[in-house]
């Protein structure tokens, strides 16, 4: 009897095996996709080809044209499996990343300093001169570029503006969270160690290499990055394969490995300029509170994610070799990166493979 128990345990432990098994081979084990650097050529992958839910693709297309997208893709292993425009936009089109967009500096960031041309642990003052905030030198001094990218200035993050004057002492670098424009300063840190304007350092070292299309514009004190759809995706891509499109190291590993995990230990959810889903606690921009939980609790834990005023996103999932892209207005009210059109969204992406 005991014996008999035991083999339909074991027996059933296989059946299980096996599926999930089949399950991950239809998404995870086909060969990664790269799309030309030029032109309109880019691979699809089928609904059904997946064996996702065919009947789940309507009530998710409904939920974003209702929630003001204008697109909206689904890569999984480079190809694309959905690929929607609403409200007029058009693939052609562009729109702006928002605070998305600090992912783009975080990688170029990154890609100077394997390229030996800055250290992220280096002081600002060593790259800017002294006198970029108004702290005295010896605090000034104890930020680096990696408070930068970890949002751990220690500046007063009551304003965004970014002159010296409005640099103000809150508390020491590394002792405080605070989500803050003050990034941007790395585009000047990045400008003054390649001694090229910071628009044509990040065209030639990462915009051209995997042909997205796309402009910086400067708005008030925010340098703000617009592209198409596809262009996002593409970047989502390169970061869903750590920093290589197709065979080519654009960003090197490591330090990519460190721009997608915990960056410091008040906010467990940031990484360098990256958000991070399956931690134990978060906090959220324009507050001290801690959080418990994951960011998206509806979203698979390994995600890290890009997210921009209005709900500009930027999902990557490396467990399913998918990378989610929207762009449009605010779902609801504005906001700032994060809402609940997050969860709801992951619900009805959840139901296209469950």
């Amino acid at each position: 009897m005991t014996k008999t128990f035991c083999k339909l345990l074991i027996l059933l432990a296989c059946i299980s095996c096996s599926k999930e098994d089949n399950t991950s081979d239809t998404t995870t084990t086909q060969k990664m996709y790269f799309p030309p650097l030029t032109g309109n050529t880019w691979e699809t992958t089928s609904i059904s080809d997946l064996k996702w839910n065919q009947n789940a693709v309507q009530p998710l297309l409904d939920y974003l044209e209702l929630k003001n997208s204008k697109s909206f893709i689904i890569l999984v292993n480079g190809r694309i499996v959905l690929e929607n425009y609403f409200n007029d936009h058009s693939a052609t089109k562009l729109w702006y990343w928002a605070s998305a967009g600090k992912t783009l500096t975080a990688t170029v960031t990154g890609i100077a300093q394997q390229e030996g041309l800055l250290n992220i642990n280096n002081k600002v003052s060593q790259y800017l001169g002294t006198g970029w905030t108004s702290e005295t030198l010896a605090k000034e001094n104890l930020i680096t570029c990696k408070h930068l990218l970890t949002m751990t200035s220690g500046l007063d993050d009551s304003t965004d503006d970014v002159e010296p004057a409005d640099l103000i002492y809150k508390a020491d670098a590394g002792t405080r969270w605070a989500y803050h424009n003050v990034y941007v300063k790395l585009q000047d840190v990045v400008e003054a160690a390649s001694g090229q304007d910071w628009s044509d350092y990040f065209n030639a070292k990462l915009r051209d290499k995997i042909g997205m299309n796309g402009t910086w514009v400067q708005i008030d004190v925010n340098s703000v990055y617009t592209s198409n759809t596809r262009s996002m995706a593409r970047f989502g891509l390169l970061m869903l394969n750590k920093g290589k499109w197709d065979n080519n190291t654009i960003l090197n590993e490591a330090y990519f490995n460190e721009a997608t995990t915990t960056s410091q230990n008040i906010n467990l959810g940031y990484g360098y300029l990256w958000w991070l889903n399956g931690k134990a606690n978060y906090h959220l921009p324009q507050s001290q509170l801690t959080f418990q939980g994951s960011v998206i609790p509806t979203a698979p834990n390994d995600m890290f994610m890009a997210l921009g005023k209005n709900d500009q996103k930027i999902y990557v999932i490396p467990s399913k070799k998918m990378v989610v892209i929207r762009m449009g207005d605010a779902a609801d009210d504005e906001n700032l990166a994060l809402s609940d059109f997050d969860k709801v969204l992951w619900e009805k992406i959840n139901a296209l493979y469950q």
